[in-house]
């Protein structure tokens, strides 16, 4: 158990504007499809992503501060939320208005959803939730 410091170590995230990334654990190898990383990721005020994104590895995401926009189709989650994302779920692209922190665990493993039949279904756009 540690205290973070959120003022430093954090790395831009290729291909986006004002999002920046700081690790905090794992062996994450996407290459060879194993392993995982958990990181915190900022996304400054008006901080947004161009692009979908579409990966092979489970997402999990705890909205801890701010309010994350799908551009796609406006659906937003405002702290505190939780997202999860199956390997091939198309999300995205992203924006943050007024700029939110998250907290994002990304892994690879051949689980099924599991989580809470109530989270299943809006993992599986079945009721709301956002990309």
């Amino acid at each position: 158990m540690f205290e973070l410091d959120m003022t430093e170590g954090w790395e831009p995230v290729p291909d986006t504007t004002g999002i920046a990334q700081k690790p905090l654990s794992g062996n994450f190898d996407e290459a060879n499809a194993q392993g995982y990383r958990t990181r915190c990721v900022r996304v400054a005020p008006g901080g947004e992503t161009d692009e979908p994104f579409v990966h092979a590895y489970w997402e999990e995401v705890f909205v801890l501060e701010g309010t994350l926009t799908s551009k796609a189709d406006g659906t937003s989650v405002t702290a505190p939320a939780y997202v999860i994302r199956p390997p091939g779920t198309p999300h995205g692209p992203i924006l943050s208005e007024g700029g939110c922190v998250l907290i994002e665990f990304q892994y690879f493993s051949d689980r099924s959803l599991g989580m809470r039949e109530h989270l299943d279904h809006m993992a599986l756009g079945e009721s709301g939730g956002a990309n």
